[in-house]
């Protein structure tokens, strides 16, 4: 075990599980917390970062107890690790439009396996071209572009927005997006991903749906137990569309990531 300072409240914690685990699809993730008195009973949730084998590395901003417990673990420090969870992304294959994919601070997590296993290819998919693939990575301030360098280093375009204008575009990442297309720098017709704060994805959804652009959203709920047992995430369907016959889907069951097909944000 291992951590390692990222951005200016972050940390990239390296665990090693006791079961083998296989390659997991990116943006499924984990129930996490100390054993010692330090954690809060419940354990908090976490995209999967990157996986090497059994070594699991998550990308954790640091805010309350739970976070802060988590980035103090040393070498032998016990943890509970409940996973893998969830659904991931949708195949990332480069046969049809390209797949834009909108980050908001913290909210990068799920991207980086996304990106290697879009160039790797899934699912019997033939590789997905980086020509295909980018970036748009939006936070409040510089600082909060976590692993910005490890990021541009994937081999994809990677463009960056700032609300401060310390980095990148001053702005957000739709602003940004439509400023990269009115330039003739993306296309119009894209597929999205999108992952970050409750308010930036509810306007991805609303642009997505305004555009009718298809869209995939990795969600932040509160969760309490991970599995489906407690119910305390539940998250709106469509009624005309493939989940409508519950009101509400499980958002650490059926998600964290639905399409807008699916699901929305609204109440």
């Amino acid at each position: 075990m291992s951590t390692s300072p990222c951005g200016d409240d972050g940390v990239v914690l390296k665990i090693r599980v006791e079961s083998p685990q296989p390659p997991l699809r990116a943006a499924r993730f984990w129930m996490l917390r100390r054993e010692d008195r330090l954690s809060p009973a419940i354990p908090r949730p976490f995209s999967l970062y990157r996986q090497q084998g059994d070594e699991l590395e998550f990308l954790i901003k640091v805010m309350g107890a739970g976070t802060k417990a988590l980035a103090a673990c040393t070498p032998g420090t016990k943890l509970r690790a409940i996973g893998p969870l969830g659904n991931g992304w949708p195949t990332l294959d480069g046969e049809g439009d390209m797949w834009v994919m909108l980050a908001g601070g913290i909210g990068s997590a799920p991207f980086w396996m996304g990106v290697e296993q879009a160039l790797a290819g899934m699912d019997g998919r033939a590789p997905c071209p980086p020509s295909k693939l980018a970036i748009l990575y939006g936070a409040a301030t510089k600082g909060l572009l976590y692993d910005l360098e490890g990021f541009k280093g994937l081999g994809v375009r990677v463009e960056t927005c700032t609300m401060d204008g310390s980095h990148g575009l001053k702005g957000h990442v739709l602003q940004l997006l439509e400023d990269l297309q009115r330039r003739g720098e993306l296309p119009h017709k894209v597929r999205l991903l999108a992952c970050g704060p409750e308010r930036m994805l509810e306007a991805v959804e609303e642009h997505a749906r305004a555009s009718g652009l298809p869209c995939w959203l990795s969600l932040e709920t509160m969760m309490g137990c991970g599995v489906g047992i407690c119910n305390g995430c539940p998250v709106p369907t469509l009624p005309d569309g493939p989940m409508g016959a519950w009101s509400n889907a499980k958002c650490c069951v059926e998600g964290p990531v639905f399409s807008i097909e699916c699901v929305t944000m609204g109440s």
